[in-house]
Formats: C-alpha cells, sequence, structure tokens
C-alpha cells in the first residue's frame, strides 16, 4: 500500500526498472504498427513494379 504519489511512482526502490519496461513496452506498441505499414507498402510497391515489368515483357515479346 502506497502512502502518498511519490512512493507509487518510487515503486518501492523499484522505479527504474518498472517504469523503463512501461516506457519500452509503450514504444513497440506504438512503432510496430507503424513498421507493419511501411513493409506493407514496400511489398505493394515491389508487386506494381514487378507487374509492369511482366507487361513489358509480354508486349516486347508480341
Amino acid at each position: 500500500m502506497w502512502n502518498s504519489p511519490a512512493d507509487f511512482f518510487a515503486m518501492g526502490g523499484y522505479a527504474l526498472y518498472v517504469w523503463s519496461s512501461f516506457g519500452v513496452c509503450a514504444a513497440i506498441l506504438l512503432l510496430e504498427p507503424i513498421s507493419v505499414r511501411a513493409r506493407n507498402k514496400s511489398i505493394l510497391r515491389r508487386l506494381k513494379q514487378e507487374c509492369l515489368a511482366a507487361q513489358f515483357d509480354n508486349e516486347g515479346s508480341k
């Protein structure tokens, strides 16, 4: 039981470990969707390039 907000944030001497763990977790939860979106855009761009290259090859072979 904590007697004050300062005691709560001190976490019984483990504040650095506890709050840095929360910070790292929050950062990962924020960065993961950004990373997935970037990878998705990259894959879609590469697929479009491959489709255009295949169309160009088909038109050139006629």
